[in-house]
């Protein structure tokens, strides 16, 4: 039925919608994927959970049948995408193992797993997330702006790492006698190197002595540079990403 076919690739692939925006499938599709992640935040307090065992029951068997739903549309459609070479070929793209990683997600509890197994799949399903960026204009503009500084974000993190050994490193030969618990080590020192550099500051381990701290100044000057350039960098590709998107008649946000 290559009718029916093509009207579900085009209810449900937003590269085969000729009209601007979401279809009603897709944004109701996004509905329950912002239902699905509150759930899965909400179940993992213990009071909501045994107090409304059967709505958080009710409410994940709705998302896996919806997820089922439409992971089976994307693949019956998927010829109808020239991008897709065959059902196969789709089911092996990053989206589809997303999707499918999503509903095992939502299978397993069923199946009665230890409590400490599930705390980890409560956690995973935050992967509904990664949904989204299939529907979003945005977050193509988003990838495409890294892929256009990745040279330059390749050296920003070369700079970063050369400040992270060499902080610690430092601070190891100053402060590792006085403070072999923080300081014992370079990788023990690399925590306070790392919590410095990003600027955090989490205080539960500081140099004591005035070297030590002269060169703690000098490594938090260093992380708001660190900080400051790959942000600057993204910052304008994603502005140009937009631009051009503009450009050819599009807006970067796709979301109902």
């Amino acid at each position: 039925m290559p009718g029916l076919r093509a009207r579900v690739a085009r209810a449900l692939d937003p590269a085969l919608r000729r009209a601007p925006g979401l279809s009603i499938a897709n944004k109701a599709i996004v509905a329950i994927v912002f239902l699905s992640i509150a759930v899965g935040v909400l179940e993992t307090e213990v009071t909501l959970r045994e107090t409304f065992p059967r709505a958080f029951a009710a409410i994940e068997t709705l998302c896996l049948a919806v997820f089922a739903v439409e992971y089976a549309g994307r693949v019956y459609a998927a010829p109808e995408n020239p991008a897709h070479r065959s059902r196969l070929g789709f089911i092996l793209t990053p989206s589809a193992l997303i999707d499918l990683a999503v509903i095992v997600t939502l299978v397993l509890p069923f199946f009665g797993l230890e409590s400490s197994l599930l705390r980890v799949v409560r956690v995973v399903r935050i992967l509904r997330l990664a949904k989204l960026g299939r529907f979003s204009l945005a977050m193509r503009l988003l990838g495409d702006a890294v892929w256009r500084r990745r040279f330059e974000l390749g050296v920003s993190l070369m700079f970063a790492a050369i400040a992270l050994l060499v902080s610690a490193s430092l601070l190891y030969l100053v402060e590792g006698v006085l403070q072999p618990e923080s300081f014992g080590s370079i990788p023990r020192a690399m925590w306070w190197s790392i919590a410095t550099l990003t600027t955090v500051g989490y205080g539960d381990a500081v140099p004591v002595t005035g070297l030590g701290r002269v060169f703690g100044a000098l490594t938090a000057l260093a992380g708001v540079g660190i900080i400051a350039i790959p942000a600057g960098l993204l910052a304008g590709a994603f502005a140009e990403a937009v631009a051009e998107a503009r450009a050819r008649g599009q807006e970067p946000d796709d979301l109902p």
